[in-house]
């Protein structure tokens, strides 16, 4: 069995308030243990399945800022996570904590907290990610990490390119072979085609391991680009 930053989860529900949401999304509900078997990990499943919750669960048991950024990062703009992440157990391997957590819609108040540090009399040199674009303000911040850790991200694409989220795959791979971990939620079909990562998909028959090719976000958009004309002649025929 190999060793991760994270090696487990496991799920005390006696912990979750009786009448909780949370009790409520199917995926998880059920839920007990689960353990990572590869570096690359991705939480694959609808909008609403539960991948962001149980991933910032995750993040904060962890040690993260619930809004993002290193372990060392402690700030709070405003507190959305859930409860879930005082029921859970984390086995850890036995390396140096490191990492990074990434949120799409708060990655504005991490770069906020470095331009707030920067600016401090002897403040870290950063780049002034409020110069830049969403997307290049993200690849600028992360590709300057080069020790590994465990990195937790959610839906990064939504400040990526297609491009920039290639940049971002050849960044797993070469902090993998540096002994990095990864446990992302992604939609995108180019962030799930990481070779040989662990696919976990959340419905309402709980989580399951998939292939690439069974991912809604692969299939539909195959189906989409292969018959674009006849499916927009469809879903638009009515308006």
């Amino acid at each position: 069995m190999q060793n991760f930053y994270i090696n487990s989860v496991k799920i005390d529900w006696s912990q979750i308030s009786k009448d909780s949401y949370l009790r409520k999304i199917k995926a998880i509900k059920k839920l007990e243990k689960f353990s990572f078997e590869k570096p690359v990990t991705i939480f694959s499943g609808e909008n609403g399945s539960g991948k962001s919750t149980l991933l910032e669960a995750i993040a904060k048991n962890y040690g993260f800022n619930e809004e993002g950024g290193t372990l060392n990062m402690k700030f709070e703009t405003y507190n959305d996570t859930s409860e879930l992440h005082n029921a859970i157990t984390l086995a850890k391997g036995g390396m140096k904590r490191f990492g990074y957590f990434f949120r799409a819609e708060s990655f504005f108040n991490v770069a906020s907290e470095y331009e707030t540090l920067r600016t401090l009399p002897g403040g870290a040199k950063t780049p002034e990610y409020h110069a830049m674009s969403h997307g290049e303000s993200f690849m600028e911040y992360i590709s300057g990490f080069d020790s590994p850790g465990v990195f937790i991200l959610d839906e990064p694409e939504a400040a990526l390119s297609p491009n920039r989220q290639m940049e971002l795959l050849l960044f797993i791979n070469k902090m993998i072979h540096k002994g990095a971990q990864f446990i992302i939620v992604t939609h995108s079909p180019i962030l799930l085609s990481f070779p040989n990562a662990d696919i976990l998909n959340f419905s309402e028959e709980g989580l399951k391991k998939i292939f690439y090719e069974q991912t809604d976000s692969y299939r539909i958009m195959e189906l989409f680009i292969n018959h674009k004309e006849s499916i927009l002649n469809n879903l638009l025929k009515d308006s």
